[in-house]
């Protein structure tokens, strides 16, 4: 028979005991937060496209000319700066508590993905 100090099996679920209230945390905060961007998204999307849709119909019947050349020189720097700027920041946030940050991705997946 073998002792609990001789037992690898025991001494990884003793290991891993202590990571559960984190790992439980970070997924059920992983899911809320991935839901509620994807709800939050799907409202600023639907804001976004009405408003494209009024601009083109206020440019369609003369009320308002849009350059739209002159928006894409100044919005695109801002996209190239976000996109630069956003992988460091999700590596800097996500890997600052690993166990909590895995489930936490994880759960923010599934939160995406709700329905």
């Amino acid at each position: 028979m073998s002792t609990p100090v001789d037992d690898p099996a025991g001494q990884v679920a003793s290991g891993f005991q202590s990571l559960l209230p984190d790992i439980g945390l970070g997924g059920l905060l992983g899911v809320a937060a991935g839901y509620a961007v994807r709800v939050v998204g799907r409202v600023a999307l639907l804001v976004i496209g009405l408003a494209f849709i009024l601009v083109q119909l206020l440019a369609h019947f003369g009320i308002v000319t849009v350059d739209w050349l002159q928006l894409q020189t100044l919005t695109e720097p801002w996209f190239r700066q976000g996109r630069e700027g956003l992988g460091e920041w999700f590596s800097r946030v996500f890997l600052a508590n690993l166990p909590f940050a895995g489930s936490f991705a994880v759960g923010f997946l599934l939160g995406l993905r709700m329905r």
